[in-house]
Order: structure tokens, then C-alpha cells, then sequence
């Protein structure tokens, strides 16, 4: 099975490697048995905002936006839809959480991949089962629960 990832750098900022971006795919995918493909657009807040209103109805920019693409015809190879990051929103959100911005982005790829698939947050049974296998996952990079408070804590 392989994972294809598009790319796209429509915004300057600290950007982990393409290499990184597609490990990070790669490992939220490997439940999906045939090649497969997605695009990750890295967008400014004003890009990420002006989605965020038109598709989810709130105001402001947010970190990952997640658009599957749903079609009854097969395609080969499967067409998985869309995310869409903003650059400027994870790497606050790295600072203000006091994790490493590489870990945080992996998060984001990982979270995102696993709504293309179908997981969702809106409830409280399922938030636990993505969270879980998000957790799982940044566990097989050596990257620590995203969901523990940071810090030392007694």
C-alpha cells in the first residue's frame, strides 16, 4: 500500500520537512489496504479563517481543517480528500502547549488523516477512541501523549 501526499506550501513559516509530513500520513493510514492519496495544503490564518466560516460556520482560524472526499464511483487509487493547516495556529499552539513544534505538527497530520478516515470528536465515546489511536500512533514515532498536561505537575 501507498500513500501518496500533495503538498501544497501556499504560506512561508517553520514547516517540517516533506519527508516528516509523509511519515506522519504514512503511519494515520496504514489501516487503508490499497494506495491511497491526500492533499495537505499549509495555509496563513487568513486562508485557514475564511474556511473555517465557510465550512464549519466559526469565526477565526484554526489549526487542521479536514475535507473527505466522498464519491460512490471506485478509484484507484483512492482519492482520501483534503487537509488543510495552518502554519501560524500550530506553532502557537506548539509554544503556548510547551511541545516541541515538530511533535505538534505530527499530531495535526495524524488528526487530521484519522478524520479523513472517517474518526470523529463530537461526542465523548468517540473523542476517547480517536484520541486513543492518535495516542497510539505518536506513540510508535516516540512522541508522547498530546492529550497529558505538559509539565511537572504534583
Amino acid at each position: 500500500m501507498a500513500v501518496m501526499v500533495d503538498l501544497q506550501q501556499a504560506c512561508e513559516g517553520n514547516i517540517p520537512d516533506t519527508q516528516l509530513i509523509q511519515q506522519w500520513a504514512e503511519s494515520a493510514l496504514k489501516q487503508v489496504k490499497e494506495d491511497c492519496e491526500l492533499s495537505i495544503r499549509l495555509v496563513d490564518e487568513s486562508e485557514s479563517a475564511e474556511l473555517n466560516e465557510t465550512y464549519r460556520g466559526k469565526v477565526g482560524p484554526t489549526n487542521v481543517l479536514s475535507f473527505p472526499f466522498d464519491t460512490e464511483i471506485e478509484l484507484t487509487p483512492i482519492l482520501l480528500g483534503d487537509l488543510v493547516i495552518c502554519v501560524p495556529v500550530v506553532e502557537r499552539e506548539a509554544k503556548a502547549q510547551s511541545k516541541l513544534s515538530e511533535h505538534h505538527w505530527a499530531h495535526m497530520v495524524i488528526h487530521g488523516c484519522l478524520h479523513l478516515l472517517g474518526f470523529d470528536h463530537i461526542d465523548d465515546a468517540d473523542a476517547v477512541e480517536m484520541e486513543t489511536l492518535e495516542t497510539d500512533i505518536l506513540r510508535s514515532l516516540a512522541i508522547k501523549d498530546p492529550y497529558q498536561v505538559q509539565g511537572n505537575d504534583i
